[in-house]
């Protein structure tokens, strides 16, 4: 009898423990639930981008490219429900932003895709050099394993991304410039090869 109560016991302290250890795992900084807002929606300003793009130019880069960044918001949404924290971007159709910030960078973006492909291209090029500068500080944000493997899985998508956007300027003769990522890093980037993110 004394055996099954202190085994009882034993197993509630276990439950307790387990208890108290997820609550604190799954509390978000204000920093944190600011990043994964933010990065929810700069994920779907990539891909409302690429699909508007794809639907002037036809390109498959962008409806490639597109699709995979439909992936990235469906990680983010994953860590949004995780932590509870509510979907800024929720029933919000394409090319509509809560965060102003991102509205009026979606309209910069698509008014330079309207010039021309070659435009289009370099677009895709800032949006994947943005997202990994992005991501790069949000990583010191954060020491949550699930989080931090989301935005390895996110920067190494738009590592390739950007390898795929300069390799179709590359023939047309226009070398792109980074603008946020160091130079170093955009050679890097550009050196390495295709990657198998998350597999």
């Amino acid at each position: 009898m004394k055996k099954l109560v202190f085994t009882g016991f034993v197993s509630m302290f276990v439950l307790a423990s387990c208890s108290k250890d997820n609550t604190i795992e799954n509390t978000l900084s204000q920093q944190e639930k600011s990043d994964l807002i933010f990065l929810r929606q700069e994920e779907k300003l990539a891909h409302d981008v690429y699909v508007y793009a794809y639907q002037k130019y036809s390109h498959f880069i962008f409806n490639n490219i597109s699709n995979s960044e439909q992936t990235h918001m469906n990680n983010m949404i994953g860590l949004l429900t995780k932590y509870n924290v509510v979907d800024p971007a929720a029933g919000l159709p394409n090319g509509v932003f809560a965060d102003s910030n991102l509205q009026a960078l979606y309209t910069q973006f698509i008014t330079k895709v309207d010039v021309s492909l070659i435009s289009a291209l370099e677009v895709g090029a800032t949006i994947e050099d943005l997202d990994i500068s992005d991501i790069q500080r949000f990583n010191a944000n954060t020491t949550k394993s699930d989080i931090l493997r989301v935005y390895d899985v996110l920067t190494c998508g738009s590592r390739n991304h950007l390898r795929g956007f300069t390799g179709q300027l590359k023939p047309l003769s226009v070398t792109y410039i980074p603008q946020f990522l160091t130079v170093s890093d955009y050679q890097n980037i550009l050196n390495g090869s295709h990657e198998n993110c998350g597999k």
